[in-house]
């Protein structure tokens, strides 16, 4: 009913079945419409026609019917590639996180207020058993003063806090693996989506190891990263927050002991993150670039053997090596440098706050700050200071996921294959001439190549392009083929 008037002919993309099928979902309509189905190839194009009693039609018997199919495949061809880079263009605009499809922006936005939530519960239930603690040391006030119905009710309670608190700690970490692997797998759709939309111009700059290295060993320390920065950053910070409400709430003045001395962590920490990042870049950059070396020498190995140059090859693996070796272990040295030293710095604020604790207490004599009391504020004190040792241990992490990251995100904020314009011309009945007028291209922006070539081969010709190595012949090729555009003419 939707179609006015009827078709002539029915093509469906799915070979004799489902021409069949169509023709008898119209016959039953009472519709008198001819269907041919579409018999594809290895690459997809139309190889041949087929009836529904099976029946194949080639292009020699039908060459005005596979002419229109070439065109409508060439214009849908066209209307993917325009689509891919329209939709890139909108996408630079967002974040990188934003960029990542797979995850809805609703459902990822659940999925980190459930992981949120929960990872409060989790630092709460924690917190909580330390004031359970205190409070059973303050019923053991001496030798026959102890009172064990009440110590028992405590302990019952501390047991199901920490069996709660367990079943909590793994539902966050089953979200934060569904939230992380996600992302992981959606990053890799992209980066091979936007492989298939590339221009040959950056397949052919870039060395197929250091495009593998990226989209795999990049995006894995890139998931490391996540797993990290989820649970042990997010808690971790809560846990500070939390930590020192409850302190606070205990006894403001020896909490204040712990939030003078705290910023001392911070600038450990700071002074190891920056000189981390750079080197963990470097490690990354370097491992590509042997993967890349590593892929041509073992792709190519007859050419190898063939030219004798096994030896070279084995001192510029070398070469390589040594460079990753450094680089490696600069940023291990660094990296290694945190949980020392942020130890270092928590174990004077425990000593700090200990002393404090100590002496507030023997000035009160057990009225308005008992032993329970104390033993709370160090207990927290120590659970105070783990986030910052675990902080800066995922803060080094993190500078290696980020340095994975920005390689991976560059390779899918590259720009796509320039779709053709809206008025550009489709080839019909080629004839075989070729000309060029004031052509100018170079692979690097400061290095010409080709400047003003001028090139008119009529049909029938036999031209022979001769020069030496690097004059372009190669180059003049991938011209013609549209593997690279012309910079003029």
């Amino acid at each position: 009913e939707k179609f006015a008037p009827l078709p002539e002919l029915l093509l469906m993309d799915g070979g004799q079945e489902h021409a069949r099928v169509a023709e008898q979902v119209l016959a039953e309509c009472g519709l008198d419409v001819p269907v041919l189905g579409m018999v594809k190839d290895d690459r997809h194009r139309t190889r041949a026609l087929v009836t529904a009693r099976g029946q194949e039609l080639g292009i020699r018997q039908a060459p005005a019917l596979f002419a229109l199919i070439g065109t409508v495949q060439e214009e849908v061809h066209r209307f993917a590639i325009a689509y891919h880079h329209q939709r890139h263009a909108k996408s630079a605009k967002r974040s990188q996180l934003d960029n990542v499809p797979g995850i809805g922006e609703a459902r990822k936005m659940r999925l980190l207020q459930h992981f949120g939530t929960v990872a409060a519960v989790t630092v709460a239930l924690t917190l909580y058993v330390p004031v359970l603690i205190g409070r059973a040391i303050d019923l053991i006030v001496g030798p026959g003063q102890v009172d064990m119905p009440g110590i028992l009710r405590l302990i019952l309670r501390i047991a199901i806090v920490v069996a709660a608190t367990a079943a909590v700690q793994w539902v966050v970490n089953t979200i934060n693996n569904k939230i992380t692997f996600q992302v992981v797998r959606d990053v890799r759709a992209q980066a091979f989506a936007k492989l298939q939309i590339l221009p040959l111009s950056y397949i052919d700059s870039h060395p197929t190891g250091e495009i593998v290295s990226r989209v795999i060993a990049d995006v894995d320390q890139f998931a490391d990263g996540l797993l990290l920065g989820f649970t042990q950053l997010f808690t971790g910070v809560v846990t500070i927050l939390g930590t020192l409400g409850f302190m606070i709430s205990i006894r403001p003045g020896i909490a204040l002991v712990v939030v003078l001395l705290t910023p001392l962590s911070f600038v450990v920490a700071r002074f190891i993150a920056t000189h981390t990042y750079s080197y963990f870049r470097q490690q990354s950059e370097t491992r590509g670039e042997q993967t890349a070396f590593i892929d041509e020498m073992i792709g190519n190995q007859k050419v190898v053997k063939a030219f004798g140059h096994e030896q070279q090859n084995v001192e510029r693996f070398d070469e390589i090596n040594e460079r990753l070796e450094k680089c490696s272990l600069q940023a291990i040295f660094y990296s290694s440098l945190t949980n020392p030293c942020t130890r270092f710095v928590n174990n004077v604020v425990y000593a700090g706050m200990a002393l404090a604790g100590a002496l507030v207490c023997v000035a009160c004599g057990g009225a308005g700050f008992t032993v329970g009391s104390l033993s709370a504020l160090l207990s927290y004190a120590n659970q105070y200071t783990k986030p910052f040792n675990e902080i800066s241990g995922v803060v080094t992490e993190l500078q290696n996921a980020l340095a994975c990251a920005s390689r991976i995100f560059q390779l899918i904020a590259e720009p796509p294959q320039a779709p053709d314009a809206p008025d550009a011309r489709v080839l019909k009945d080629a004839q075989g001439q070729v000309e060029m007028k004031d052509v100018s291209f170079s692979y690097v922006p400061d290095r010409k190549l080709i400047e003003a070539l001028n090139l008119s081969v009529k049909p029938g010709q036999h031209v022979a392009i001769v020069g030496p190595t690097g004059c372009g012949k190669t180059t003049l090729i991938n011209l013609l083929m549209r593997f690279y555009d012309v910079n003029g003419g």
